[in-house]
């Protein structure tokens, strides 16, 4: 069996000004603060001596790929993303960027924005515009019916409010 993984795909170019600012924020805390100061402790522990037991300068030095791997990957991503920060022509309609309540069978209410792959956060109510229910919702209107596929099977919700900020 090999090891060989395909290539994910990036997902939608698209995010939301504010996730354009926290990748922009950790580009920077990595680049100018941490990377410096990994650089600073593996300097010091090669200072020390024999570098083939230090221990130190190993996981220095492999904190250092990792964040470097991570500052070429945001540094790429950027360069691809397109900020999406006007509100669609038809506020009525669920587009990217839209704050929606939908409601299942049960009249139990959930609300999602619906942003770039790489703003997900299930924990804020973020999902992907790549996601089974945001496709789903994009370009329905208020009282709409909506069928989602989802692993479990299918599922009827209807949206209750669409908000832009």
């Amino acid at each position: 069996m090999s090891r060989y993984r395909p290539p994910r795909s990036a997902g939608t170019p698209l995010i939301t000004p504010e996730g354009e600012a926290r990748m922009r924020a950790e580009l920077h805390e990595l680049w100018h603060v941490r990377r410096p100061q990994v650089t600073q402790a593996v300097s010091e522990a090669a200072a020390q001596g024999d570098r083939s037991e230090n221990a130190e300068y190993t996981y220095g030095k492999k904190m250092l790929r990792e964040i470097d791997s991570r500052v070429r990957f945001l540094t790429k991503r950027l360069e691809n993303l397109k900020v999406i920060s006007q509100i669609p022509s038809d506020p009525g309609k669920v587009y990217f960027g839209a704050w929606v309540t939908i409601e299942n069978d049960d009249g139990d209410q959930s609300r999602y924005r619906i942003v770039g792959p790489d703003e997900l956060d299930l924990k804020q109510n973020l999902i992907s515009i790549d996601s089974p229910l945001a496709r789903a919702l994009v370009g329905k209107a208020l009282d709409a019916e909506v069928r989602v596929h989802t692993p479990t099977g299918e599922q009827l919700c209807y949206i209750v409010a669409i908000d832009y900020p």
